[in-house]
């Protein structure tokens, strides 16, 4: 059985998915997306924890960040409302990046999820490892 306020959860999502838009579907699935990747992910996390930092500062902050990469996540971060980009247009350049409220709230909803996936890794690793077995007795073959 269901607890109440999963129940009411599970209602409430049930509606918003009836009433959604097609547009309305394609921004979810956008917004979505920057909490499975890695860097969006990791450049939220440290603007919460740093506060305002510059593009140099965020690079060394994400190990394996490339220029370009950081760049584009940056961006599409800014185009979605969850972090201001500062430009204070002075020679050398000079840019600030912050999280905004918006972004704030994202992350706290998403760390939950993140948790929940890690306290899981095992289980999903588990299931992985069965579903494969079985994919590999279904079809005859000998295991490695």
């Amino acid at each position: 059985m269901i607890p109440k306020d999963e129940d009411d959860l599970l209602t409430r999502s049930r509606a918003l998915c009836d009433a959604m838009e097609e547009e309305d579907d394609w921004l979810k699935r956008e917004v979505l997306s920057h909490a499975g990747n890695r860097w969006a992910f990791g450049v939220i996390h440290a603007l919460m924890e740093g506060g305002r930092l510059r593009h140099a500062e965020l690079r060394r902050r994400l190990d394996g960040v490339t220029q370009r990469m950081l760049t584009r996540t940056l961006r599409q971060l800014e185009r979605d409302g969850l972090i201001l980009r500062q430009d204070y247009e002075e020679v050398p350049p000079r840019v600030d990046y912050e999280l905004t409220r918006l972004g704030e709230g994202f992350l706290l909803k998403i760390i939950p999820m993140w948790l929940w996936i890690f306290e899981h890794a095992e289980d999903f690793r588990q299931a992985r490892e069965a579903h494969s077995i079985a994919a590999v007795e279904e079809r005859g073959d000998s295991l490695p």
